[in-house]
């Protein structure tokens, strides 16, 4: 029993609802155009899970080996770098998930694109391999990506774009450029919640040599940056309600932007790292409630 409360430690489920976020955003706009099967939904989600918990590990694991996870950390303690979990049992975890990932992300494809041209089930083949290799190496590899300032970019495709996109067109088998309004809008929020992280724990990143975007730039910029990161999300998602506006129902998703606002200025009024750590979870379910209400929204 305990050992399965340290696995669920280093799950971090509460991780999910903001990668999700992209799975239900892509349906919702499927179905907005007739389009949506519910086994193709469960894999999605499925298949999002097990690559969330997959790069949560990896993250474990290889900021444990290069000590950007220490004493002096801010966030969440970790499982590998405190030794409740060995090395060893970790690198078996990454794996199992790893292939867990891969088998899953192969069923979607299978159900998903059933009657589909066999270089569009190829090519979404070839994104899954992509999603589970940027999994690994935004911590771990000899030139981990995360520690290159580069992660910010991982985030707005993986998070964004290709989830919200490939969510979609694994339900209707085809999408519009317009589709990445909205796309963007859940990839700008989820690279808001990577920035809170890295504005967190800047002191110890620093220390560490993990070069982010706050690192390299300073907090005052990256709280600049949050703010640049959350009106872009909603002004994308603003600018698609209007393109396809019907009635003022279809602005039901505004209700969730005080709370973005919200969060922003108690951003901007921070002065501690700690003061952050709660930051992060509420833009993700904020997120979330984004993802569901414009849903709802594009059907009403």
């Amino acid at each position: 029993m305990r050992k399965a409360a340290l696995w669920l430690k280093a799950f971090r489920l509460r991780t999910l609802p903001l990668a999700f976020s992209c799975a239900i955003t892509g349906t919702f706009l499927a179905a907005s155009n007739g389009a949506f099967r519910m086994s193709v939904l469960a894999l999605t989600l499925l298949t999002t899970l097990l690559l969330q918990v997959l790069s949560n590990l990896a993250n474990d694991y290889g900021d444990a080996l290069s000590g950007a996870d220490n004493s002096r950390r801010v966030g969440p303690q970790r499982v590998t770098h405190t030794g409740m979990v060995s090395h060893k049992e970790m690198k078996n975890m990454i794996i199992a998930f790893a292939i867990a990932s891969f088998l899953s992300g192969v069923a979607l494809v299978i159900v998903g694109l059933y009657g589909a041209l066999p270089r569009q089930k190829v090519l979404f083949l070839v994104f899954g391999v992509l999603a589970i290799v940027a999994a690994l190496r935004y911590t771990l590899g000899p030139k981990p990506y995360g520690y290159r300032g580069l992660g910010d970019i991982y985030v707005f495709l993986f998070f964004g774009l290709l989830g919200v996109l490939g969510s979609c067109f694994m339900q209707m088998q085809s999408v519009n450029i317009t589709l990445l309004l909205p796309a963007a809008s859940i990839g700008f929020f989820s690279t808001g919640v990577l920035n809170l992280n890295n504005l967190r724990d800047e002191n110890s990143d620093r220390e560490t040599g993990k070069r982010t975007i706050v690192v390299m730039k300073g907090s005052a910029f990256g709280k600049k940056y949050h703010i640049f990161l959350i009106f872009a999300g909603i002004v994308t998602a603003l600018i698609y309600s209007l393109l396809y506006f019907e009635s003022y129902l279809t602005l039901l998703w505004l209700l969730i932007v005080p709370f973005f606002i919200a969060g922003v200025i108690r951003v901007r009024r921070a002065s501690e790292p700690k003061d952050l750590i709660s930051e992060l979870q509420k833009l993700a379910m904020a997120t979330f409630l984004f993802s569901l209400t414009f849903g709802i929204a594009l059907l009403l």
